[in-house]
């Protein structure tokens, strides 16, 4: 029996399975909601060929979940990562209760990216069955990646490092696999102006409004799309009442860049603003919060693997595909490792109330990543040339 008919022949299971874990919901920033799922999937998995279950606990966000099957060989694993975290509020499954209607499943979070989790599981599963566990596997299941990864990518990079190359469920994009991702920068831009009665003393007071708006202009200016540059205030606050010259504002900023280079010397830049007016002053904090996935030589190796068994094991094309987005892989790809991410659920709708999960594809790509898992990924000459920074 192969992968495939295999998990089409637990088709039903793995429906039952997304609508469990859509309607048991886990807001990013409720942690006891967070935690609970945390154990949700610890108990899941154990009956998933008796690996060791660490739930690694966290004051800052919730619990994370670090899942091991050592596998026959002595060999380096393979990383699977995968966040449980959603962006969608307590209370949302009411609103939009888990459903399967026209070959689509709906509820908050069946694609960003509850039915990635499933069909990891669902992999390893095939793989069991099969007798073709051939190397030890680690996965991880956080709770943080929609806010960050503040408190996870810590635990994501260790692992990382020990592994042979890193497989990320994320949702795929129109089917394509993810080779590349841009970077993510989260910036805070406040300034202190000096307050006037706007009537009577306006020339004493200077206007925080006023600077940030300029400030704005200069941020704006530095977006380069032919370089794959983007900078966007997204949010722009300040003032206290319509007849006070504004002491205060503060905006929010989100940079993108194709390129590690790029995403340094725009934060460089970003920290170098200096106020228009001298008698404001500016606060600039924030970094970049996730590197680039490039596309490195041994990113499209592995997509190469995966795109030969899809055709030639499993029957269908995959393709390949750069985003704007960033995720988890990127901090793995940023360390050197070989990452394959959109392996999740194909379908649409992201963090919007229409995401969808198109269920048919589900056992397919589950077989697909029981396939990679089934075989060689690199030679041991590939290995020791491929470059590990750090």
């Amino acid at each position: 029996m192969t992968f495939l008919e295999y998990l089409q022949g637990h088709y039903d299971e793995m429906l039952a399975d997304l609508k469990s874990f859509v309607e048991l919901e886990s807001p990013s920033d409720h942690k006891p909601s967070c935690d609970k799922f945390a154990g949700f999937i610890a108990d899941h998995v154990r009956a998933i060929g008796d690996p060791s279950v660490e739930i690694s606990k966290r004051d800052g966000s919730g619990d994370h979940v670090i899942i091991r099957w050592p596998g026959p060989r002595r060999e380096p694993p393979i990383l699977l990562v995968g966040h449980y975290d959603t962006v969608w509020r307590l209370g949302t499954i009411e609103e939009i209760p888990f459903s399967i209607d026209d070959g689509k499943a709906r509820g908050p979070g069946v694609y960003d990216m509850k039915a990635g989790l499933v069909q990891a599981f669902w992999a390893i599963r095939a793989l069991l069955a099969a007798g073709e566990l051939r190397r030890p596997l680690v996965m991880i299941c956080n709770s943080d990646e929609e806010v960050g990864s503040l408190t996870s990518r810590a635990l994501i990079e260790d692992e990382a490092r020990k592994a042979e190359a890193v497989f990320v469920f994320e949702p795929a994009k129109d089917g394509a696999l993810k080779t590349a991702r841009k970077s993510v920068g989260i910036f805070s831009v406040e300034v202190e102006g000096h307050a006037a009665h706007a009537g009577s003393d306006p020339e004493k007071g200077v206007s925080a409004i006023e600077e940030l708006a300029r400030l704005t202009l200069d941020l704006h200016a530095m977006n380069d799309p032919k370089r794959g540059i983007s900078v966007n205030v997204g949010t722009f606050h300040g003032g206290t009442r319509r007849n006070v010259v504004a002491a205060h504002a503060a905006a929010q900023v989100d940079t993108r860049t194709v390129s590690n280079a790029d995403a340094n010397d725009l934060a460089r830049a970003i920290h170098s603003l200096r106020p228009h007016n001298p008698g404001a002053r500016i606060t600039v904090t924030g970094d970049v919060n996730r590197p680039a996935m490039e596309r490195t030589e041994t990113v499209a190796r592995l997509f190469e693997r995966a795109r030969d068994l899809a055709g030639a094991e499993l029957g269908f094309a995959v393709d390949e595909i750069a985003v704007g987005g960033g995720s988890d892989g990127s901090f793995c790809a940023a360390l050197g490792i070989p990452v394959l991410d959109g392996l999740g659920a194909v379908g649409d709708g992201a963090h919007a109330i229409g995401e969808y999960v198109i269920v048919d594809e589900m056992p397919r790509r589950a077989a697909l990543v029981a396939t990679l898992l089934a075989s060689p990924l690199d030679t041991p000459a590939e290995r020791t040339a491929a470059l590990r920074p750090g």
